[in-house]
């Protein structure tokens, strides 16, 4: 199979999907469903400069951008070198607002310096990891109120300054497991902390995705990610199999119990359309708008999905 998708080829699934994608806005208020809010992804276009990934964001019916740092991107570090004044230029340029910054090396207890950031910005959360290291399932729930216990204070500046910590589930991380997610719910007492759900990391466990929604519910899930395990993310592979874990693209994940589910509890927050390149900090494909492309096929298939949730 060839390295990179052909022009052609990306032509077809992009026009595969294109017939849906407003496809809504011909429903009766009754015949509506789960209504998804997209985020962008910085990392998605690599070390593209932060000029050209705003400009993008309004064509994937977006608002709102979700900055990465290093290594899946650079554009916390872009502003930083061109300081916040100029930045705050371009969000006005571009009317763009900032929602989210990921932040998994600063980890859960370093977020002081971001969250001034993101408040400063008028963003709603900070996505980072949990600590490193599988717990057995009979271990789960103290460990898990362990780490709450650790992260009170961290919460609460969080909470003073308006915005949530979102954590993601991840492999070889404390939040990790169906156990650990049910033990979190179950265990958090904090409206500034919730899941940054990840269903590409929930492979072994996919059949449970719907039900761990629900049983997360709206107080605990702070933002959701459209990514799918596919044909994997570890190693490098042929660009087609690699797409497969961007929605729309055959990786196989069925979206529409996601989204009932998401719909039952009534979701209302960031869904970010992602997948992770090999190597890491690459754009997904050459140019910017062969990029947004994809990510307006996903986007496409997810309306289909949004529109058949129950």
């Amino acid at each position: 199979m060839s390295e990179m998708l052909s022009r052609r080829n990306m032509l077809s699934l992009l026009a595969a999907g294109s017939a849906s994608l407003f496809a809504r806005d011909a429903l009766s208020d009754e015949q509506k469903s789960f209504v998804p809010k997209y985020i962008l992804a910085s990392a998605l276009y690599g070390t593209m400069d932060l000029n050209t990934i705003l400009a993008e964001v309004s064509k994937i019916s977006a608002e709102h951008i979700d900055i990465w740092p290093k290594v899946h991107g650079n554009q916390r570090e872009q502003i930083k070198e061109m300081g916040e004044d100029a930045f705050a230029a371009l969000l006005k340029k571009h009317a763009v607002k900032l929602g989210v910054s990921t932040s998994y090396g600063l980890g859960p207890f370093g977020l002081k310096d971001e969250l001034n950031f993101v408040k400063k910005f008028g963003g709603s959360a900070i996505v980072t990891g949990t600590p490193g290291g599988d717990v057995a399932s009979d271990n789960i729930k103290a460990a898990m109120k362990s780490f709450l216990e650790k992260m009170k204070p961290h919460a609460d500046a969080a909470g003073e300054s308006g915005l949530m910590i979102a954590l993601e589930n991840h492999a070889k991380a404390l939040l990790n497991t169906p156990d650990s997610l049910r033990a979190f719910a179950d265990l958090n007492r904090s409206p500034a902390l919730g899941v940054a759900f990840a269903p590409h990391h929930l492979h072994p466990w996919v059949a449970e995705v719907p039900a761990l929604i629900n049983d997360l519910g709206k107080a605990n899930l702070a933002f959701v990610y459209a990514q799918e395990h596919g044909k994997g993310f570890m190693e490098k592979l042929a660009k087609a199999d690699e797409m497969k874990q961007m929605p729309g693209f055959g990786g196989g994940l069925d979206y529409v119990p996601i989204f009932s589910a998401l719909k039952k509890i009534g979701y209302a927050g960031f869904i970010e359309i992602f997948m992770h390149p090999t190597s890491r900090g690459v754009p997904i494909l050459p140019t910017a708008p062969e990029i947004t492309a994809a990510i307006n096929t996903s986007r496409a298939y997810l309306e289909k999905c949004a529109q058949a949730a129950q």
